[in-house]
């Protein structure tokens, strides 16, 4: 975790963003699959993300996205090497 752009909560996986927790009234923003990305946007239950959308991001209101979050996180590690995922410990 690192904090960026003011008070932003960047988490990252391999030096990549998986998430971005902002301040209380600004939620929480994850990295999501294409298909995820349209459904959650169609349906109201998230927003494309500033400045993150057109990268398949969406963003929750609220921390209730939590379930989302080891997604996010396995969709971006799936995009590291597998020197980075096996120096990483996690499955190659």
């Amino acid at each position: 975790m690192d904090v960026q752009w003011g008070a932003d909560h960047v988490y990252k996986v391999g030096g990549r963003m998986f998430a971005v927790l902002g301040p209380s009234e600004h939620g929480v923003s994850l990295k999501v699959s294409d298909i995820a990305f349209e459904a959650l946007v169609e349906t109201g239950v998230a927003r494309p993300a500033p400045y993150l959308a057109r990268a398949k991001w969406v963003r929750f209101d609220s921390l209730a996205a939590a379930d989302w979050l080891a997604s996010a996180h396995a969709l971006v590690a799936a995009k590291l090497t597998k020197a980075m995922r096996r120096s990483l410990g996690l499955a190659v």
